[in-house]
Order: C-alpha cells, then sequence, then structure tokens
C-alpha cells in the first residue's frame, strides 16, 4: 500500500532565492551580447551623431559646429548625385529583383528536387562580395577581354557601351550584379512561403475553373504578400547601403555614376578626412532608411494580407 506524503510549499525566501539564482545566469548567459550590442553599435552610434555636429580631421582638436554639416551636405551635388543614384539602384534592384525571384520559386515549388536548385541559387549568396565583383568585372569588361562586349560582338555585329565606365550604364550594370548576387536569397525565402500556402485553397480556385495565371494573381500572391513585404523592406535597406561591391566593381571616384550615399560617407570620412561630414551624411542615410520603412509599414496595412 502507497504512502502519500506531503511535501510542505516552499517558503517566499527560497522561491526567491531561486529566482535571483536564474536571474544571474540569465545575465551571465546575455552578457556577452549585450557587451558587444554596447561596445560595437550604440557607442560608436552615439559617437558618429556627437561628431556630425563637429569639424574634425581625425588628429586635431574637435570644433563644434551646429547644423552646417548637415546644411553642406544637403546643399552639396555631389550628396545629391549621390541619393539620386542611390535611388536609381533601388528602383532598379528591388522590383525587378523581387518579381524575378517570384517566378523563380513558383516555378521550382512544384518541380523534384528543387532542393538541388535552392542550393545552387544560394551559393552566389555564400560567395565573398569581392569574388563576385571580380568575377563580373571580367565579365562586363569594356576592352576585348570583356567577356559580355566581346560575345555580343562577335554574335550580333552590335558594339556595346562600356558597362562599367560609362554613367549612363554603370547603375544598370551595378544593378544586374546585385540582383544576380542576392537572387538565390529571396528564392529560398519565397520558396518557404509558397509551401505555407495551404493547398486546398489552390485545389478550390481550380474546381473554380481558375486558371495558371489566375491562380496565381488571386491566390499566390496575397497569401505571399507578408513575404513579399519582408523582402522588399530588407531589400531596400541593403540597396541604401550599397558599396563594397560597387567599391571593387568600379572605382566611383573615376564614375559619378557609381556614387552612392555609402561612398559618399566613405570619401568625406576616410579620403578627404572630413570626420564632421562624413557623420552628417550618415546620419541623412541614417534618417532616409527610416522614412522609407515608415512607409514601408504604413502601406502594409493596404497591400498585405495575414492569414487569420
Amino acid at each position: 500500500m502507497a504512502v502519500l506524503t506531503r511535501t510542505r510549499p516552499r517558503s517566499r525566501h527560497a522561491a526567491g532565492k531561486i529566482r535571483t539564482k536564474d536571474g544571474w545566469w540569465a545575465a551571465f548567459f546575455l552578457a556577452p551580447q549585450v557587451v558587444a550590442l554596447v561596445l560595437f553599435l550604440l557607442i560608436p552610434l552615439g559617437f558618429a551623431v556627437v561628431l556630425a555636429f563637429m569639424n574634425w580631421d581625425g588628429l586635431g582638436q574637435k570644433q563644434w559646429a551646429g547644423f552646417s554639416n548637415f546644411a553642406a551636405q544637403l546643399s552639396s551635388p555631389d550628396f545629391g548625385l549621390a541619393v539620386w543614384n542611390t535611388i536609381k539602384l533601388t528602383l532598379l534592384t528591388v522590383p525587378f529583383g523581387l518579381g524575378l525571384a517570384i517566378l523563380i520559386a513558383v516555378a521550382l515549388n512544384n518541380i523534384k528536387g528543387r532542393g538541388f536548385y535552392r542550393v545552387m541559387y544560394f551559393m552566389p549568396v555564400v560567395t565573398s562580395s569581392v569574388a563576385v565583383a571580380l568575377m563580373w568585372q571580367v565579365i562586363l569588361a569594356g576592352d576585348e577581354n570583356g567577356v559580355l562586349n566581346t560575345s555580343l560582338h562577335r554574335w550580333f555585329g552590335i558594339t556595346p557601351p562600356d558597362w562599367l565606365l560609362d554613367p549612363g550604364w554603370v547603375i544598370v550594370a551595378i544593378a544586374v550584379v546585385t540582383i544576380w548576387s542576392s537572387l538565390g536569397l529571396n528564392v529560398v525565402i519565397f520558396l518557404a512561403g509558397l509551401q505555407t500556402i495551404p493547398p486546398q485553397l489552390v485545389e478550390a480556385a481550380k474546381l473554380d475553373g481558375a486558371g495558371s495565371l489566375r491562380i496565381f494573381r488571386s491566390v499566390t500572391l496575397p497569401m505571399l504578400s507578408p513575404t513579399i513585404f519582408f523582402s522588399t523592406v530588407v531589400a531596400v535597406i541593403s540597396s541604401f547601403q550599397a558599396f563594397d561591391q560597387i567599391y571593387v566593381l568600379v572605382d566611383p571616384k573615376d564614375n559619378e555614376g557609381a556614387r552612392t550615399i555609402v561612398f559618399q560617407v566613405y570619401k568625406l570620412g576616410f579620403r578627404d578626412f572630413q570626420f564632421g561630414m562624413s557623420s552628417a551624411a550618415a546620419l541623412i542615410l541614417l534618417v532616409l532608411t527610416l522614412l522609407v520603412t515608415l512607409v514601408q509599414f504604413a502601406a502594409q496595412k493596404r497591400f498585405v494580407h495575414y492569414d487569420s
């Protein structure tokens, strides 16, 4: 016969000691992340905000400048050109890149062996951006060594432009490289979104006589809209921060058509040693990114459909 024993409830003091011990363990595991966040993000951000209101060449004394650095950048033709180039790059890479990724994801969603294609498409994403830029530099070169121009001239008898030196075409070349290098990430994200669409919705649409195009427009896109919204926000922020591939592919110092906002920040700080101006340009970029992101979040209420 089993003997039931009654356990005594823990006292408030013992429960408090356990909670305190758990709190110390939580702080111990969180400490590395918090310390890294403070050291490498919050402190540099605060220093950049303060530096934006000063004139400093990196060595001498800091001099208070007020809002003159911001006024100088907002009225600078170089900064205006950088903003315009960044906007053009965004308008080229975001809609075309995401649209192409959606079409590829839809095509891969219903075929066998899509895992293999997913890996193949994702390989450029994990490849070094410098390696990608060097490869495309050979492809888009305007001389006789350029793979693309040589092929176009040999097969079609046309003389294409110098993609990396022509100010009117360089942003298109950069957009092509950006779309190619980020395509795999967007395809994988959209494939994951497509697999969350309930198959009974597609079956119901087919029973109602809807064709493939109607199903794509009326079922797939609305159900995929949260994923499209997420990818759009990430793609816009990435295009606003574009720098490394552009710098390797074509030095924006020699081609004004490739100068972006981040290059303007880099040029002012590490070529002209005007760190106050550079910080002001960086903060303007931060504000522009926040404004565009807020507009996107405001628009999602109308265009994004969440499955309840």
